[in-house]
């Protein structure tokens, strides 16, 4: 697996041991949410055990930090965009299916979905 740093190569690591992880792929370059700052492409898309976790999709962004002060500004509005983007997805077609968030570790991740 190809990764863009260390902190997703350790998640990459966590999820290919993890009982409850059914598939994860990194997401392509050409997976993108139009933004009105700009195209965005989320890291990862997350399927879990159906009864494992609350949420069994999750799309995610990986960062080094979850300080909002450590984000660039367009950063931040990007994901702010995605947020909404997965929430209209949700309300129209799969209602809370999908889930989206941005974590700095795999033990986050299962804090959101669990």
């Amino acid at each position: 697996m190809v990764t863009d740093s260390k902190v997703e190569r350790e998640f990459v690591t966590e999820l290919d041991t993890a009982n409850e992880v059914v598939v994860y792929a990194k997401l392509p370059r050409g997976f993108l949410i139009p933004t009105p700052v700009g195209d965005y492409n989320p890291d990862w898309a997350i399927s879990f055990k159906e009864g494992a976790v609350k949420h069994i999709y999750f799309v995610a962004e990986t960062k080094g930090s979850m300080s909002s002060m450590d984000l660039r500004e367009i950063e931040k509005t990007k994901i702010q965009c995605a947020r909404k983007f997965f929430e209209q997805m949700n309300r129209r077609f799969a209602p809370e299916n999908v889930k989206y968030d941005v974590v700095d570790s795999f033990g986050k991740l299962m804090e959101v979905v669990k």
